[in-house]
Formats: C-alpha cells, sequence, structure tokens
C-alpha cells in the first residue's frame, strides 16, 4: 500500500503531549498502525509521554535535536532512527536552527 503524505492534510498540533509550540504532521491511521510525517520548528518539542501498549520508530530526515529517553540524553541528527520500546518515556525537543523533521510508526496494539 502506497501512502502519500502530501495528499494527507497538514495538522497543527499545538502542545503535542503537552510540548513547547506545535507539531505540524500528516498522519496516516488504520487498525494497524499510527503513521506520520512530522516536523518540529526551532525551539519545539513533543512532551514527554509513553505508549504503554506498544513501541514506536522514528526516522530524521533534516535537522537535529535531543530525544530523552527514560531520562538519557541522547543527540538525534538527520538520517538517524530511534527505537523507543514499549513502555518507555520519550520526548523529542527541536534545539536546532533548522526544523527537524521526520517520520515516525507506532503500532496499533
Amino acid at each position: 500500500m502506497r501512502i502519500n503524505f502530501e495528499e494527507l492534510p497538514l495538522q497543527h498540533l499545538a502542545n503535542f503531549n503537552g510540548g513547547e509550540k506545535e507539531l505540524q504532521a500528516n498522519i496516516f491511521q488504520d487498525e494497524n498502525n499510527k503513521i506520520l510525517r512530522g516536523c518540529l520548528i526551532p525551539g519545539a518539542s513533543i512532551g514527554l509521554h509513553c505508549h504503554s501498549t506498544s513501541s514506536e520508530t522514528i526516522f530524521f530526515t533534516s535537522g537535529h535535536g535531543i530525544m530523552i529517553t527514560d531520562g538519557v540524553e541522547e543527540p538525534v541528527h538527520a538520517g538517524e532512527c530511534q527505537y523507543c520500546k514499549k513502555g518507555q518515556t520519550h520526548t523529542l525537543i527541536n534545539n536546532g536552527s533548522e526544523n527537524l523533521c521526520f517520520y515516525a510508526v507506532v503500532p496499533q496494539q
């Protein structure tokens, strides 16, 4: 199945999960997965949260920032992939000067 994110509406999700500013995202969701193309402007973040029933895989396509997983801070950059295991708490912060863009997959269970 092909997913064209350009054909999905762009959502502006203010203070997503308690984060700063907004997450801009095109989201595809069915009974099996949530797949999104997201972007955080400089200074924006996704608030600390936990996927208690599934994992999350994030592939960064541009920019850089900080991912904090279970209290451990790691830099993230374009071309890298971050895997959050089921039950881990995590947050994503754009501390750079350009947009931090990514694709994320969250299996629905």
